[in-house]
């Protein structure tokens, strides 16, 4: 997002914004840039757009469907670095998230630990 121009982040994110709605019914207000990757003027204009520049306190590599980790060492992974108030980022395009995610809620919910919605922290 920092190499895009003004109007190209306003596209790509209106873009975005338009396909969540279309397929959710949901209207955005968060954004987590991809890569993590940001600038002030991104920054800037995300927030002039109304949204909130949201970022993980704990990833994995776990976005190369090609070297995907197995599932006993995805949830080692995840489960050895939960921390109160964690943004975790699980990529959606992952075949082991989304076959250990019902087991790893629970778990997480065992070891006492609440999932919430971003609003809720407000």
């Amino acid at each position: 997002m920092p190499e895009l121009t003004e109007a190209e982040l306003n596209d790509e994110v209106m873009k975005l914004h338009q396909a969540v709605y279309d397929k959710f019914g949901y209207d955005m207000k968060y954004i987590r840039p991809p890569k993590g990757e940001f600038s002030e003027k991104t920054i800037i204009a995300t927030n002039n757009m109304g949204y909130t520049q949201v970022m993980w306190s704990f990833a994995y590599v776990d976005w190369n469907e090609k070297k995907q980790p197995n599932e006993e060492k995805a949830k080692k992974t995840i489960l050895d670095n939960l921390h109160n108030g964690e943004i975790m980022l699980l990529h959606g395009n992952s075949k082991t998230n989304a076959d250990i995610l019902d087991s790893l809620i629970k778990e997480i919910k065992t070891q006492g630990y609440e999932i919430k919605s971003l609003d809720e922290f407000k």
